[in-house]
């Protein structure tokens, strides 16, 4: 198979390689997926570049968790009968040294998730960390609920657009931060209320402004150090901050309004969701996606070869969308 690995961390020109690897046969609990497309996100990127939440310790690895194809062997204890079957999958790369961003990949059958008719291999290069994540920003701690406020900094990103939409469909509504007019267009076609341009107003005042003073009952963020210093001051009593990334491993927290907000902090990590709370969410991102009920964004693909060039695109940040790789 073709496979493109990395041996040390570093620039994606400079440690990426593509070459020929033998296929990889299934073991027993094991399926093996033959990949159509390969997700690359940004803690692929960390990852590669050795600064993510798991350095390889590997002595070669092929990179990428997320990824979708078909299943063309199974291993023992796995039904012949899930042969032919179109998936996606999650966790390929996390605590494992070869990920999708190869003609094949084996993992654990649990892995491996049935598409629903209509959801196409592009789309769903995309689910197991974007999609995931957003359902667990919207659903932990006993979810959002109808006509309350949210907020979800980053929304035209790859998790704020799936979290914009999955709290718009439980009636809440939605005040997103973005950085550009493109990105406010994109943040509305999801289903956000409003819309603040980070870089063109004061995010915290018009908070306060949209919500009459109350605030909001949940904060989706993407970035908690960059933006602790004022997300306190517009949360509504006993809300809740729903914490998937950060631009610094540490920030500052003031005690003072935290407590006397009753504000809650839920840090979390998709690699690590619980298999209760997995399963629960492959459920109802499966409901929604045979429901039809979610749009997909694929800002840009390339090809096996370039995928120095894929993993380039998704460090500058300037896509609008995921970054997927045909093989």
């Amino acid at each position: 198979m073709r496979a493109a690995f990395y041996e040390k961390p570093g620039p994606a020109r400079d440690v990426l390689q593509v070459t020929e690897m033998p296929d990889p046969t299934p073991q027993a609990g094991e399926v093996r997926v033959k990949i159509a497309t390969s997700g690359v996100n940004p803690s692929d990127v960390k990852m590669r570049m050795g600064t993510g939440s798991a350095v390889s310790q590997y002595a070669r690895t092929i990179p990428h968790s997320d990824g979708a194809g078909v299943i063309d062997a199974v291993g023992e204890g796995v039904p012949a009968a899930r042969i032919g079957e179109r998936v996606w999958v999650w966790n390929a790369r996390w605590n494992r040294a070869f990920g999708t961003a190869a003609e094949f990949v084996t993992l654990p059958a649990e892995q491996a998730v049935k598409l629903p008719q209509g959801t196409d291999f592009g789309a769903a290069a995309c689910f197991g960390i974007p999609a995931l994540t957003a359902w667990q920003a919207v659903e932990t701690d006993g979810g959002v609920e109808k006509d309350q406020w949210v907020l979800v900094n980053g929304g035209a990103g790859a998790v704020g657009h799936y979290a914009v939409q999955m709290a718009a469909l439980k009636g809440a509504r939605v005040i997103t931060t973005v950085s550009s007019p493109a990105k406010a267009a994109h943040a509305k076609a999801a289903g956000a209320e409003v819309i603040i341009d980070r870089k063109q107003e004061d995010v915290a005042a018009r908070i306060k402004d949209v919500t009459g003073g109350k605030g909001v009952a949940r904060a989706i963020e993407v970035d908690f150090s960059g933006n602790i210093a004022w997300l306190p001051s517009v949360m509504a009593d006993y809300g809740l901050i729903a914490i998937y990334g950060s631009s610094e491993r540490e920030a500052p927290v003031q005690f003072g309004p935290s407590i006397l907000g009753n504000i809650g902090y839920r840090f979390f990590i998709v690699y690590n969701q619980p298999k209760a709370f997995r399963q629960r969410a492959i459920a109802g991102l499966t409901d929604l996606l045979a429901a039809n009920r979610l749009q997909h964004s694929i800002a840009a693909t390339f090809s096996l070869a370039e995928i120095a060039a894929a993993h380039e695109a998704v460090e500058r940040g300037a896509t609008i969308g995921n970054v997927v790789i045909e093989l």
